[in-house]
């Protein structure tokens, strides 16, 4: 009994002396990978407020430079992490590392696909800059005013007061109209004239109508004939109008409507009635 003592006291001294040299032998490593360390973490936080400031000269955007900021951050900890392991000879476990890294990534990639496809379809969206917070836009049905830009999805006002938020795959991938960057849109107001009418009369009371509204171009109102229909003559009233307003547009066009409308025959007696009620 007394020996079996000795002998397990033998092995663990041996263990334990064998552990110590090996540590004496690796401390050279140990404060090279130490150092390595310490050294990325410098760099890394370094890079990170450079790469900030940077991104967000071209972006404008705080959710995407602290986005991309923080992954540079995060790639140059890693490398750090795996050039300290490699210093102290451990490349299995930098293998294992990566692999596991690779086959994390993998699964993630495919569970979170659309999730992942409106994430990089909001960093295209934020570097192209079809659009910007308060244009107004018209996209997958939508028209509205941008109250808000994120990676993953878009916030529009509508007309109506309604918050729409839309993904931004789905705004990527399909037309986007932006009113905001054509300061004048184009009206065409189709109507029918009765042959009896002077159309010379009507073309120059119905410029001189729309050329006193305040959102129309003055010089662009201008009435087209384009057929004839039986005893009717189809005519187009065209004018160009102010876009920049949220409301402008419809508000403009229904005034045009009233004003070409007043010169109607079929509409001019209504015109007159409600107006005397």
């Amino acid at each position: 009994m007394y020996m079996e003592y000795i002998t397990w006291g033998r092995l663990i001294y041996d263990k334990l002396h064998g552990w110590l040299q090996s540590a004496v032998k690796m401390t050279p490593n140990l404060v090279v990978a130490f150092l390595a360390l310490l050294l990325f973490i410098l760099i890394a936080r370094i890079v990170r407020k450079l790469a900030y400031r940077i991104i967000y000269r071209m972006t404008d955007t705080v959710t995407v430079s602290a986005l991309f900021s923080t992954l540079l951050y995060i790639l140059l900890l890693f490398v750090g992490v795996f050039i300290a392991l490699d210093v102290m000879k451990l490349e299995k476990t930098v293998s294992s590392l990566l692999a596991g890294a690779g086959i994390i990534g993998l699964a993630l990639g495919f569970a979170f696909q659309d999730l992942t496809a409106n994430f990089i379809s909001g960093i295209f969206i934020t570097f192209r800059k079809p659009f910007e917070t308060g244009h107004i836009i018209e996209t997958n049905g939508f028209t509205g005013t941008v109250e808000n830009i994120q990676l993953r999805s878009t916030t529009l006002r509508t007309y109506d007061g309604l918050h729409v938020m839309i993904p931004n795959k789905e705004i990527f991938q399909k037309p986007i109209i932006n009113h905001s960057l054509t300061p004048e849109r184009r009206v065409e107001v189709p109507v029918v004239l009765p042959g009896s009418m002077d159309t010379a009369d009507f073309s120059r009371e119905v410029i001189k109508a729309l050329q006193a509204l305040p959102d129309v171009a003055k010089s662009t109102p201008v009435v087209l004939f384009t057929g004839i229909d039986g005893g009717n003559i189809k005519a187009t009233v065209r004018c160009w109008i102010n876009n920049e307003r949220e409301q402008s547009y419809e508000d403009t066009l229904h005034r045009i409507i009233q004003a070409v409308t007043g010169f109607l025959p079929g509409f001019r007696n209504n015109t007159n009635g409600e107006q005397g009620q």
